[in-house]
């Protein structure tokens, strides 16, 4: 019975030291990257795009779990400021964000998205210059028939505060200018569903989020497509970037690498309304230089 129990406290101590290397193990494992859960937040309009990374790279690696949220670009900035993800989706650069401490942050660009303003099928209008949709967006203009459309009052229909779609659109479309208060909303399909239901409605949206039932407006006569981005001809449009607090390492690296792989903007950028960074016959700085390729 002793030399008995005493296997059993051998047999014990065993399965302990094999129990505790195992969970140093995996803490390694996790301190390392491999294999621990990839967090992307942030932007919307990004947002199907990561997610159709995700539900792939997670076929081509299991073990790896892939979690996308929306929430705007100022959540994911601020999020991946803090530590408290491993991607932060973003549609504009981080320094352009008030409050992110951006230092310790690294930008991965992985599409371009064109931004582009829609109304309802109703207001009669399909063409708008810069001026116009500054002068409506800033409540200058009120009514449709000024600006050739139906006697309606004009709807504006915003994203909130925090959308990196808001922001890009009121710098290239707006030229800088702040739009007037009016109601916000938190994500693109929401807008593009208020303004097909709301008559007077306009708004803006990403090319991904584009249909019929809702009339997509031209911009100083140039149609939002991707071929006049890709040339420089329509202005309003924004890279997508997606950012790492420092240089990412095992799985997180293999998953942007696998974002910016050829076979990856081919299968999936196009088919899902984004525009490949290498069909881009032109470079926008953050101050608005263009430099063609």
């Amino acid at each position: 019975m002793q030399r008995s129990h005493r296997g059993g406290i051998i047999a014990s101590l065993v399965v302990l030291v094999i129990a505790g290397l195992l969970v140093f193990a995996y803490q390694t494992r996790d301190k390392n990257g491999n294999n621990a859960p990839i967090t992307a937040v942030g932007s919307t309009a990004l947002q199907p795009l990561v997610e159709a990374a995700g539900e792939d790279y997670q076929k081509s690696h299991p073990g790896t779990s892939v979690t996308v949220q929306g929430g705007g670009s100022g959540t994911g900035l601020s999020q991946i400021a803090q530590g408290a993800v491993s991607l932060g989706n973003s549609d504009l650069y981080a320094q352009e964000k008030k409050g992110i401490n951006s230092k310790n942050l690294v930008d991965h660009r992985v599409a371009v998205v064109g931004i582009m303003p829609i109304v309802n099928q109703e207001v009669g209008v399909d063409n708008l210059t810069l001026e116009q949709l500054t002068a409506i967006f800033t409540g200058k203009i009120t009514n449709w028939k000024d600006v050739g459309g139906n006697d309606q009052k004009i709807v504006l229909v915003n994203r909130a505060a925090g959308s990196g779609t808001r922001a890009a659109f009121e710098k290239w479309a707006m030229n800088g200018a702040t739009s007037k208060e009016a109601q916000e909303q938190d994500s693109s399909g929401m807008v593009k569903s208020i303004v097909k239901n709301t008559p007077g409605a306009i708004s803006y949206v990403a090319f991904a989020y584009k249909s019929s039932d809702v009339t997509s407006v031209k911009v100083n006569g140039i149609m939002p497509t991707d071929e006049n981005v890709e040339n420089g001809s329509y202005p309003i449009w924004s890279y997508e970037h997606i950012y790492t607090k420092g240089q990412p390492t095992a799985d997180t690296k293999s998953f942007l690498e696998y974002m910016q792989s050829t076979a990856f903007q081919k299968k999936y950028v196009e088919k899902l309304g984004y525009i490949a960074m290498n069909k881009m016959q032109i470079d926008r700085d953050i101050n608005g230089h263009v430099t063609h390729k």
